[in-house]
């Protein structure tokens, strides 16, 4: 990539309800790209937010005796709140209430109005007010005497009511000749088919407004319509942006949206919807939409009415922020479902955490203090083995930027972990213990584990950003300063220097502990 400016988002929550486990997930996936990117030098803008109109809302505010904007105001400060828990570092949180967005989503419909993409009519057809969603025919089955989506689950209702509509169908053959020209558009693989398969079975002109509630954006000189809560929310990512000012610095610099984080039930919206959208309006594609799995509780989706909501603050009590954000990045197959269960973060926290990457911190920092007083060895002299260590990291720079581009995160977590193991069992064939005589060896053996720490903590910022920068402190180094290209050097760490060893980075967890 030759532009160094990187646009990141997550989908903007629907807070209906509290945060899950899911939500999390996407936050913290989208967080680990936007460190990485500023790491490596980019101009990075990281969105998150909430998505707060639509039926469901307003039925969930009258639920709780509540006006929908107090309910929204509410629900949203728990999500901000959210963002902190999680240490995440957005740039920007929007909330689709604010006058900013407001006056974005009315400019996009007065262009595709102007354009002659918009049309009244009547609505005929199935709706689910929990997905808020449309679904066809052929997506309904019938189950315990109500209409259930095939897709998602939620109950449909039959819905006929006046409509303005957005001539979706104009744009079958576009939308195709897109995803082939952009054959990488739509990431993984089986999500790109799904969406090119139910494009080709033909795509309905799609409803933009309803008449039946009030709770949303009003649709230009029509105030009895409200604007389609999707049309609505997919906005947010250009509104962010200062659109419709199109010579507003960060419109100029951050669109078209570099990456797009999203879970799969939302695939459609983002891949036809959207894409349908922007060529209407003549804007700009977003390079990339990546649709992950869900997080399940116990094999299933999580879900209110299950009771099996998986609250991501009551984990991190349990296990630690930089705990549970290393288990969700290593453990869930990106782009798959994960399936989240006290064992496995046990484990995975114990094995990778505790025993690899902190061991080898720990053993590596008592050593300095025991043996070169706590002072950065400067007496040393790198043989074969030494540089074969260190230059694996710099021999594979390239790799690592790939991984990050191509969203291979489970393989660049394992490339780190991979660089732990082969470190302690650098640190156990060197054996400096036995090279008491031979200062030299002893010196250049520390230093060399301290460099380790230095590169693999380095590329453990944008997972596990507190201990990672624990690490570097106790190397005396300002991580705000550093960055990806520093792991190709060899010297970095001051010979002479005092070390500020900051304590153990993870403890084991045994099993009454939690």
């Amino acid at each position: 990539m030759d532009n160094k400016n990187y646009y990141i988002t997550t989908p903007i929550y629907y807070p209906s309800g509290n945060p899950h486990m899911g939500h999390a997930y996407s936050s913290i996936v989208a967080d680990v790209f936007a460190r990485f990117k500023r790491l490596d030098g980019y101009n990075v803008f990281f969105l998150t937010g909430t998505d707060e109109h639509g039926l469901k809302i307003q039925k969930a505010a009258e639920e709780n005796n509540q006006k929908p904007k107090d309910f929204c105001d509410n629900i949203s400060r728990i999500f901000k709140d959210l963002s902190k828990s999680l240490n995440l570092s957005n740039d920007d949180f929007i909330r689709t209430t604010e006058k900013r967005h407001h006056k974005a989503v009315q400019f996009l419909w007065d262009k595709l109005a102007s354009k002659g993409y918009i049309y009244l009519s009547m609505y005929k057809g199935w709706y689910s007010v929990s997905d808020e969603a449309y679904y066809n025919e052929d997506e309904i089955v019938e189950k315990d005497g109500k209409k259930i989506s095939v897709i998602s689950g939620s109950v449909v209702e039959w819905v006929e009511e006046e409509s303005f509509f957005f001539k979706l169908s104009s744009f079958q053959e576009k939308l195709l000749e897109f995803y082939n020209k952009n054959p990488e558009f739509i990431l993984p693989i089986s999500r790109k088919n799904e969406v090119i398969s139910f494009v080709k079975r033909g795509l309905k002109d799609l409803s933009v407004s309803r008449k039946s509630f009030s709770w949303g954006i009003k649709v230009p000189n029509n105030k009895k319509h409200v604007i389609y809560v999707w049309l609505d929310a997919l906005t947010n990512y250009l509104s962010a942006l200062n659109y419709p000012n199109l010579e507003d610095q960060l419109f100029k610099n951050f669109w078209p949206a570099t990456l797009h984080i999203i879970g799969k039930d939302i695939l459609r919206f983002h891949t036809i919807y959207w894409p349908a959208f922007l060529l209407a309006a003549d804007i700009k594609l977003p390079n990339r939409v990546y649709g992950h799995g869900w997080i399940l509780s116990d094999k299933e989706k999580m879900s209110k009415s299950k009771g099996n909501i998986l609250d991501p603050v009551e984990m991190i009590k349990i296990y630690g922020l930089d705990q549970l954000r290393y288990y969700l990045i290593k453990e869930v197959s990106f782009g798959n479902d994960g399936n989240i269960s006290n064992e496995n973060i046990e484990n995975c926290i114990n094995s990778d955490l505790a025993n690899n990457y902190g061991n080898f911190c720990q053993r590596s920092f008592s050593f300095a203090e025991k043996n070169c007083k706590g002072i950065v060895p400067s007496d040393i002299d790198f043989n074969s083995q030494d540089l074969k260590i260190l230059n694996s990291f710099s021999n594979n720079i390239k790799k690592i930027r790939s991984l990050i581009d191509n969203q291979q995160l489970n393989n660049y977590v394992k490339f780190i972990i991979d660089k732990s193991s082969q470190a302690n069992k650098y640190f156990n064939d060197e054996a400096p213990w036995n090279k008491k005589d031979n200062k030299k060896r002893l010196n250049t053996i520390v230093y060399v584990s301290l460099e380790i720490i230095r590169k693999i903590s380095i590329l453990l910022l944008p997972v596990i950003p507190y201990s990672a920068n624990k690490a570097l402190t106790s190397l005396n180094l300002n991580t705000k300063t550093l960055k990806l290209d520093s792991i190709t050097d060899h010297l970095i760490i001051k010979p002479g220097s005092k070390l500020n060893n900051q304590g153990i980075l993870f403890n084991k967890i045994g099993k009454n502990d939690s």
